[in-house]
């Protein structure tokens, strides 16, 4: 069963703009080098030439990424329900510490350096479905942490 990406509006366009940026000006770039890298001649010792293929490699294995993810993709839209979701911003609370808000994503986006967590981490796990109001706990790699949900938007 293939698994389904979920991605924000935001989050298809990088990728689509990231797929672009790959399949032109660095995929000619790359050719350029191992055109660069033939032309020096003996294949077998020259470390231009195979640096060049294992970049070459890479970024196939991006591109191919890249497409898998677009082509099983939901996107996600703003949701305005009471409960929280895939795509919902929730700003959760824990005891003695400052409110913190977070977008909820699919796995493909999470950051949580920037306030985005996937729906399958922990916190993320702990959140779906809860209610303004509601207490979650979650079992994180620093342990177990209690919250309050303080809004969702």
């Amino acid at each position: 069963m293939t698994p389904i990406n979920y991605l924000t509006p935001e989050g298809e366009t990088k990728l689509k703009a990231e797929l672009e940026e790959l399949k032109g000006p660095k995929r000619d770039e790359l050719a350029a080098r191992l055109r660069s890298a033939i032309q020096m001649g003996d294949l077998s010792e020259n470390a231009d030439y195979h640096k060049a293929k294992e970049d070459q490699g890479f970024l196939e294995g991006r591109i191919q990424e890249i497409e898998a993810i677009l082509r099983h993709a939901v996107i996600i839209e703003k949701t305005t329900g009471d409960t929280v979701s895939i795509g919902s911003r929730v700003t959760i609370q824990e005891e003695d510490f400052d409110p913190e808000t977070y977008h909820i994503v699919g796995p493909t986006e999470a950051d949580p350096r920037h306030g985005r967590i996937s729906h399958e981490s922990p916190i993320g796990i702990a959140l779906m479905n809860k209610k303004v109001g509601q207490i979650a706990e979650a079992e994180t790699p620093g342990g177990k942490i209690k919250f309050k949900i303080v809004k969702i938007e």
